[in-house]
């Protein structure tokens, strides 16, 4: 955060969004908080370039759907012309989620649902989001997340096998967050299609987003991608998106076969998909053989479960934080002593290929 004499200044925000309602409506959610401050509000892509050169505000919070310039094509101009964090403000549509993801891999630091309902729960916790989101973009290494690449990276013929010796693993557990769709999009392409076990991952997504991002990231993988469905046994060279407002963990079937379980149970958790109760069942079911993987996000969710994931002598590895939009799930995982290795980004998936090479042998 920026110092005038030692003392913070608030974070400046410009709200763009065609509504004069929910423009109101943001402006108030953001200032609740004393270290935020909307310096500036447009109704138009347009107007927002206009006052982002003006201004230039720390983070940009932008509709998705305007009239004339949307968003996606003021995201792109504000990349281009103005590199700044935006948090991108969408419905949850289906059209919307799908240009939301297209966004996120132009350069937008994250998203918040457009849900401005009457109860006084949904109101609390979208601003507690907003709020987070806002501060953490503004504290985030901007630069790179600008700058990240809006294809995923090539993937090489053969992906290359990390030189460290690992146990042996039958499941791939992932927890991601804020920065996660485009990180997800750069390292899961890289998997080959023979990959000999299945690949869970809970990455927090409101509802309406997870079908259209596994579909999204299908297109784009050697592996099967999809959202996973109740009673899905969990097949080699599959990954498993949980899908949005549901838990997703691990059991074994009649037949001992590992299969999924999707739940609205347990309630009160501040995530729903919860990283924590993924790994907390797949530590329990698949106990030695089990590999978590904690990537770019917000906050401590994972931590428990990578924790059990290390007592059952699981392998768990996390992405370094020169790689990671936001530091923060990783980095409560490192400072609880329970990763076996920090790694960049795009070496994550030679480590998964090293730690299930053991299931080609067999």
């Amino acid at each position: 955060m920026k110092c005038a004499n030692g003392v913070p200044l608030p974070i400046r925000v410009l709200v763009v969004d065609d509504s004069a309602f929910t423009r109101m409506a943001l402006t108030r959610m953001i200032e609740s908080d004393p270290a935020l401050c909307v310096t500036e509000t447009a109704q138009s892509g347009q107007e927002a370039l206009e006052k982002i050169a003006l201004t230039h505000p720390d983070v940009v919070t932008l509709d998705v759907e305007m009239p004339g310039l949307n968003g996606l094509e003021t995201l792109k101009r504000i990349m281009r012309e103005f590199p700044c964090p935006v948090i991108m403000v969408s419905c949850l549509t289906q059209e919307d989620a799908e240009i939301t993801l297209d966004a996120l891999s132009c350069g937008a630091f994250d998203y918040v649902p457009k849900q401005l309902s009457d109860s006084s729960a949904d109101i609390i916790k979208i601003r507690q989001e907003l709020i987070a989101k806002i501060k953490a973009a503004a504290d985030a290494r901007t630069s790179r997340v600008m700058k990240r690449p809006a294809r995923p990276m090539e993937a090489p013929a053969e992906c290359p096998v990390a030189h460290s010796r690992y146990g042996s693993s039958d499941i791939v557990a992932v927890g991601i967050s804020t920065g996660g769709p485009q990180a997800l999009q750069d390292i899961l392409p890289l998997l080959p299609a023979d990959l000999p076990v299945g690949v869970l991952v809970v990455q927090h997504m409101p509802p309406g987003f997870t079908g259209p991002f596994a579909k999204r990231l299908n297109s784009l993988c050697k592996m099967t991608v999809r959202e996973a469905a109740h009673n899905d046994p969990i097949e080699p060279g599959v990954v498993y998106i949980a899908p949005a407002g549901q838990h997703m963990t691990v059991y074994r079937n009649a037949l001992s076969k590992a299969a999924i379980r999707i739940s609205p149970t347990p309630k009160g958790m501040a995530h729903i998909p919860s990283v924590d109760v993924m790994m907390l069942s797949v530590a329990e079911v698949f106990r030695s053989a089990a590999m978590g993987v904690i990537m770019t996000g917000m906050g401590s969710d994972g931590l428990e479960g990578m924790r059990a994931i290390a007592r059952k002598g699981g392998i768990t590895i996390g992405q370094d934080e020169s790689s990671c939009v936001v530091y923060g799930m990783p980095r409560v995982c490192a400072e609880d002593g329970i990763l076996q290795r920090m790694v960049p980004l795009s070496e994550i998936p030679q480590h998964i290929v090293q730690a299930t090479l053991h299931r080609l042998r067999a």
